[in-house]
């Protein structure tokens, strides 16, 4: 019988640096890129943490108090409250219909499935949420006007790219044995996605709706600026003419808004996971 040591033997540890780790050279190249951003850019970092910026922004945040909270214009700054909310909860509903219409064809539903739509659908998800919400008002602009319908029509398109995507993804990894055991006895495709694969992931998919509000809510708030209503037009309008004070009041209500708006989304998802 072979003596044991009386201490048992430990492996030293892995290398810092081993040259066939994958992870090591992929951790150098982000780092490379790091720091040829740093070198590329002229970031004047001295001029920004100077003595006089500090004065000019201490300068210009006092501008800010006291904020304007007139009755005729916290009126105003709640009907632009209320259409930023409006803005952002119908893009968002729009968006989660359309999305899970194109997720159905953007999806592999089973091992046998051919899913000849499945490449030209992504490709469509892909042009939609490639193209900022910013970008997609200011062309909608053009057609819509001025005004929330274009702000509400460029929350719908981009939002439709992610959750189009999201939901195809959920739908491919949802288990595969109740919709084959339907399958089995003659089931139909249709059929089987109500009646099998929704069930299974529509928790999942009413989470990634309720989340894409939260961001939809920030988004709907700086629409504005390109003139799709809101609170973001009001911003843009009371900052161009430096009426800071009104600017501070704007800028509450907004964080309020995404504060309340957060906070329900959380409550509905933690719900619903339970």
């Amino acid at each position: 019988m072979k003596p044991q040591a009386a201490n048992p033997p430990y492996k030293l540890p892995p290398p810092l640096f081993d040259a066939r780790c994958k992870a090591c050279w992929f951790t150098l190249c982000l780092i490379a890129l790091v720091v040829a951003s740093f070198v590329s850019l002229d970031l004047q970092w001295a001029q920004f943490f100077s003595l006089d910026a500090a004065r000019s922004m201490g300068r210009f945040v006092g501008e800010f108090f006291p904020p304007d909270l007139s009755a005729p214009f916290l009126r105003k700054v709640a009907t632009g409250t209320l259409e930023t909310l409006a803005m952002s909860a119908l893009g968002t509903i729009l968006a989660a219909v359309a999305g899970l219409l194109l997720a159905l064809p953007a999806s592999r539903l089973h091992a046998a499935d051919p899913a000849y739509a499945r490449a030209p659908t992504r490709l469509l998800l892909n042009a939609l949420r490639s193209i900022p919400e910013l970008v997609w008002a200011a062309l909608l602009l053009i057609s819509a006007g001025l005004g929330p319908l274009a702000g509400t029509l460029a929350l719908a398109l981009h939002t439709t790219g992610v959750l189009g995507r999201l939901f195809a993804e959920a739908m491919e990894n949802a288990p595969p044995g109740p919709g084959a055991a339907l399958r089995t006895q003659g089931v139909g495709n249709v059929r089987v996605v109500l009646f099998a694969t929704l069930p299974q992931v529509l928790p999942q998919l009413m989470s990634y709706t309720l989340y894409r509000w939260e961001n939809n809510i920030r988004a709907a708030a700086v629409l504005g600026v390109v003139g799709a209503g809101g609170l973001g037009q009001l911003l843009a309008f009371h900052m161009g003419l430096f009426h800071m004070g009104k600017t501070a009041t704007i800028l509450g209500a907004m964080l309020l808004l995404v504060a309340l708006v957060d906070a329900a989304s959380l409550g509905a998802r933690r719900w619903m996971t339970r």
